[in-house]
């Protein structure tokens, strides 16, 4: 096994002379996207550079505690994010009580299984192991839940007379909403579906890389991304199932009615 190489600050600002074109290039074409982009890369390089400093002091205390503090941290600020992403937005605290809760849940279950089941480290909590593949099946299922939200409260809010109109003629909330339900899981699913069908031919995803960079054995390598890619499917598939059926029951009441006021739009 090689050893892997280090890389300096001054490396990392090379790398970042493409972004700082792609910055430059927005402003002449005048696509309004540079305020976000610089944002955006600050606040990445900000965020990084502090979890590298709360990681390297996690792996020197091993607490569990402290490693369950940081996953629950981690899920609020991701139930904020798939918030955040929303064009139209529960009001109320179950905005992000379901997107959390049901990344939480279905999250939680899949990486408990994969540490003491897969992975086996030793405690099996480390937070070695624990919070990266932690990181890695929540981001993949954040973007599934968004998604598959944005697109469920867009469809009910749009086709919200003709839903009322099958109520009216006799069907229950599930029925006249199952077509858009159906939708919004299709929608929450499809990054998960879109990224296997095109790793390895299209793309080497980013943890193989860097194990592959690092020295691992590329055959090994494909092992840990293959068991990474099934547990960010699962997690993701079942995450979009829970947050769409339980967004669907907080737009509808007991009595069988769309409840649209619940929503509110974001102002642009």
């Amino acid at each position: 096994m090689s050893e892997y190489v280090v890389l300096s600050y001054v490396d990392i600002a090379l790398a970042s002379v493409f972004l700082l074109l792609n910055g430059v290039l927005s402003l002449w074409l005048k696509l309004g996207v540079a305020r976000n982009l610089v944002f955006a890369t600050l606040r990445m390089v900000v965020q990084l550079l502090l979890v590298g400093l709360l990681l390297k002091s996690l792996f020197t205390i091993q607490s569990p505690w402290l490693t369950l503090l940081i996953a629950l941290l981690m899920i609020g600020f991701a139930a904020r994010e798939i918030w955040a992403r929303q064009e139209r937005r529960l009001k109320g605290w179950q905005g992000m009580a379901i997107g959390g809760t049901s990344m939480g849940a279905s999250v939680g279950v899949v990486a408990l299984v994969a540490l003491i089941v897969l992975v086996q480290p030793e405690p099996w909590w480390h937070p070695r192991y624990a919070l990266p593949l932690l990181g890695m099946i929540m981001g993949n299922a954040m973007t599934g839940i968004s998604l598959s939200l944005d697109t469920l409260h867009t469809a009910l809010n749009r086709e919200q007379r003709a839903i009322e109109a099958q109520l009216l003629l006799g069907a229950d909330k599930w029925q006249a909403m199952r077509p858009f339900i159906r939708q919004a899981m299709r929608a929450g699913f499809m990054p998960s579906i879109n990224a296997m069908a095109a790793i390895g031919v299209v793309s080497l995803p980013g943890m193989m890389t860097g194990q592959i960079l690092s020295g691992v054995d590329p055959n090994e390598a494909v092992k840990y991304q293959l068991m990474v890619m099934f547990l960010i499917a699962g997690a993701t598939g079942l995450a979009v199932m829970l947050a769409t059926l339980g967004s669907a029951r907080a737009l509808s009441d007991d009595r069988d009615r769309l409840r649209i006021d619940r929503l509110r739009k974001v102002k642009a």
